[in-house]
């Protein structure tokens, strides 16, 4: 599973397996909590996030929307700049 980007403790990852499904989606991993986003609107799909960090997964998705669908439709995983 790789790891996508990590910015203020947060760890976005993105899973393709054949049990996935779509919306296409990201996790995120902050302490304990873990979460999916969907990509195209940035809604929590499933479990539970802190509202900041919440906040901030959403902003990051916005801000690389489109090389996150591409990742999820090619397969081909890269590195993406955390939030600064």
């Amino acid at each position: 599973m790789p790891t996508l980007a990590r910015f203020y403790g947060i760890v976005i990852r993105m899973y393709f397996l054949q049990s996935e499904h779509n919306p296409p989606h990201i996790h995120a991993i902050y302490d304990e909590d873990t979460a999916a986003f969907n990509i195209r609107t940035g809604e929590l799909i499933d479990g539970g996030f802190p509202t900041r960090a919440t906040d901030l997964v959403r902003e990051w998705i916005a801000i690389n929307r489109e090389a996150l669908l591409e990742m999820w439709e090619t397969q081909e995983f890269k590195k993406l700049d955390p939030l600064m």
